[in-house]
């Protein structure tokens, strides 16, 4: 099958798995149909109903792939242990779902396609805009079928919206210090799904991830390298899927990724 080709029947399938299913529950779900996975972790009926939807429809466009999605990984643990090994989908059906959950956006739908942890493809979608985020290792980034570069904001100070909550209190107080005066903060979004497309378009110029899920960040990671910014682990490595390490900056330029390390982790 063709790159285009590929991209063509997945881009639809999430279209479609969007206006069937995600939409019609968005501010529509009863309070059983919200549960919390960990504190602070939401699942909803669209969460599953999304993830299977989509896991059925990638496996017929590429059948030799595996399935690595965010709720059956939640259901069984062991199936993440594979995720850095072979082909595989890798599915977050609703990234987001606090937002979606609490009737607000933004939210958003994110699959990557990841050999050996290297993330060939990566699809990220907008419901409610019906954006659609697209980049393949060596061809560039996309936004409805638009190649896109990234750009910085051109703030007096870069603007940072760093993901601190899971870490330690030390570890906030020490960005935080760190960030006053060398950076305009600003509220996260609390969505992958988002907050790369930002970093791109020139909304934001920093972000800092603790936690580095791969559904959460296969596809943002090369969306946004691919479009000349740069993600990388704190150490400079790149991000790999199936790395369980924790660590994850990523800047609308490399300049403004050097900035950032030396400033808050050197």
């Amino acid at each position: 099958m063709t790159a285009a080709k590929l991209h063509e029947q997945v881009a639809a399938l999430m279209r479609q798995v969007a206006r069937d299913i995600v939409m019609p529950r968005y501010r529509n779900l009863s309070a059983d149909e919200i549960s919390e996975k960990a504190a602070d972790d939401f699942v909803t009926i669209a969460d599953r109903e999304s993830e299977l939807r989509l896991a059925e429809g990638l496996a017929a466009i590429l059948p030799e792939a595996g399935i690595v999605g965010e709720e059956a990984c939640a259901a069984d643990p062991a199936i993440l242990e594979r995720v850095g090994r072979g082909l595989n989908w890798i599915i977050d059906p609703i990234d987001g779902t606090g937002n979606f959950a609490a009737g607000k956006p933004p939210f958003g739908i994110m699959i990557a396609l990841a050999d050996a942890g290297t993330t060939l493809a990566g699809w990220i979608f907008d419901p409610l805009t019906s954006r659609l985020c697209h980049a393949a290792l060596g061809e560039g980034s996309r936004i409805n079928g638009e190649r896109v570069h990234a750009r910085e904001s051109q703030a007096d100070l870069p603007i940072a919206a760093l993901a601190v909550y899971f870490m330690t209190q030390e570890e906030r107080a020490d960005i935080q210090s760190r960030s006053t005066g060398r950076f305009t903060l600003v509220d996260i979004p609390r969505c992958a799904a988002e907050q790369y497309p930002r970093l791109v378009l020139g909304e934001n110029d920093i972000s800092v991830f603790s936690r580095t899920l791969p559904w959460d960040h296969a596809a943002g990671t090369l969306f946004l390298n691919e479009a000349g910014g740069r993600c990388q682990r704190l150490d400079g490595s790149p991000y790999k899927v199936g790395d369980q390490r924790r660590g994850l900056l990523g800047a609308s330029s490399p300049r403004l990724w050097d900035m950032a390390a030396d400033t808050l982790f050197r």
